[in-house]
């Protein structure tokens, strides 16, 4: 089993910044990828962001250019570094680790983008 853990979500006004971090334990070695995902109300979980143990990385179409994934596998954390947020991030984000059998995911870090 994999346990994840977010922190860093809040509320940040439109153009702001925020830093998102996963800390992950239990059967790392197991994990070949890690990454984050959001649901805005009313709409279907989609991919943010993620990044293989070689580092790897895959953007979704929305945040590219602003969003940056960094891992650090000494200390099993995963970041999001979030940039010129706009009202349409506002959102749960969700960490995710990958396993040849399943996905597990944490429970998830509200971001609010508003003035």
């Amino acid at each position: 089993q994999v346990q994840l853990v977010e922190s860093g979500g809040g509320l940040v006004q439109p153009g702001g910044s925020l830093r998102l971090s996963c800390a992950a334990s239990g059967s790392i070695a197991s994990i070949y990828a890690m990454g984050w995902y959001r649901q805005a109300p009313g709409k279907q979980r989609e991919l943010v962001a993620a990044i293989t143990n070689r580092g790897i990385t895959n953007y979704g179409v929305s945040v590219k250019g602003r969003f940056t994934i960094s891992r650090d596998n000494a200390n099993n954390m995963v970041y999001l570094q979030m940039n010129n947020l706009s009202p349409e991030d506002t959102a749960v984000y969700y960490c995710s680790a990958e396993s040849s059998k399943r996905y597990y995911w944490g429970k998830g870090t509200l971001v609010t983008v508003s003035s």
